[in-house]
């Protein structure tokens, strides 16, 4: 039997503007989750790589790395491309949008943004991370049985 997950999934909130940071916060008060912060794609970078969150709210203009690097080095690195990313920017462009697509955003939000609309996408994604995390471990359970009942 496959164990269910007990930890509250990880949010990392991935913007310059503190006011943005605290509205974001504000708003994922009323989902069950660790939320964690970072101010510039560097540091973005960092935090995901030390706390590994299910799902990362990303600004697309940062300093030092904007969110469309963010999210072009988590897709090349095997360790973090599964990372979810939604994409939360005041640039509304279709080219935008096309341009997140091909960096390989899950999904977009744009600014200012509509408390109900980010609960439902963030609870979403969350449930395609469960899901995901969950199909993994029954995956690898079926592969310990299969091994061993060849032994």
């Amino acid at each position: 039997m496959v164990a269910p997950e007990t930890e509250n999934p990880v949010v990392l909130i991935a913007d310059d503007n503190p006011q943005n940071v605290e509205l974001l916060e504000a708003y994922l008060s009323d989902v069950d989750c660790r939320v964690l912060t970072a101010s510039d794609g560097e540091e973005t970078l960092r935090v995901i790589e030390r706390a590994r969150p299910d799902l990362v709210l990303l600004d697309i203009m940062m300093p030092r790395l904007s969110g469309f690097e963010v999210c072009r080095k988590l897709r090349a690195n095997p360790d973090t491309r599964d990372t979810l990313v939604l994409m939360v920017t005041a640039l509304n462009e279709p080219a935008d949008f096309e341009r997140g697509v091909q960096c390989g955003t899950d999904d977009f939000l744009t600014k200012p943004v509509n408390k109900a609309e980010l609960l439902c996408r963030v609870r979403s994604l969350l449930r395609v991370r469960h899901l995901r995390s969950q199909l993994d471990r029954t995956l690898a359970y079926l592969a310990e049985v299969e091994a061993a009942s060849r032994a």
